[in-house]
């Protein structure tokens, strides 16, 4: 026996179970409906559970929980979801575009907030750390240019004879 599929349309209360076997008995048709009700009760379950990590503003507010939110002006959002993510908080990014430069609204639950402030303060020191240690090339290539041109360059010729007696 095999369940091949499932139409279930909870608006008409009717569902369509199609089995594929050799004889319907009332033993085939009852693991059958026992199946269904397992498929049906996972698909159930999936969908009340809270999702995790980024999310809309609507599934963040319809979790029940009170909302916060920060802004940010920074361009390099997708580094914060890494950090955002590792410490597992739940939110959702909003580009305010009625500012220029635009700024980016991260909403986020209030139980959250320290986990938030943690991530923010790794965020906030990887954006530091990589400024450190890349030096600006512009300057780098300025203090070669002022090397070079203080160096004496020797331009006198010399002559040597190559013949001799």
């Amino acid at each position: 026996m095999k369940i091949i599929s499932v139409d279930d349309q909870i608006s008409e209360k009717n569902v369509a179970i199609i089995i594929k076997g050799g004889k319907l008995t009332g033993q085939v048709l009852a693991k059958a409906i026992k199946l269904f009700l397992e498929q049906a009760k996972k698909i159930q379950q999936k969908m009340n559970e809270p999702k995790h990590g980024k999310q809309s503003v609507k599934q963040l507010t319809g979790q029940g929980a009170g909302v916060s939110n920060i802004e940010i002006t920074d361009k390099n959002i997708k580094s914060f979801e890494s950090v955002a993510r590792k410490y597992g908080v739940d939110f959702a990014l909003r580009k305010d575009v009625s500012e220029v430069p635009p700024k980016w609204l991260v909403f986020f639950k209030s139980r959250d907030a320290d986990a938030l402030t943690a991530a923010f303060k790794e965020f906030s020191a990887k954006q530091l750390n990589k400024t450190a240690e890349k030096p600006s090339i512009i300057k780098s290539l300025g203090d070669l240019m002022a090397k070079v041109k203080s160096q004496v360059i020797d331009k006198t010729k010399h002559k040597e004879k190559g013949r001799e007696l």
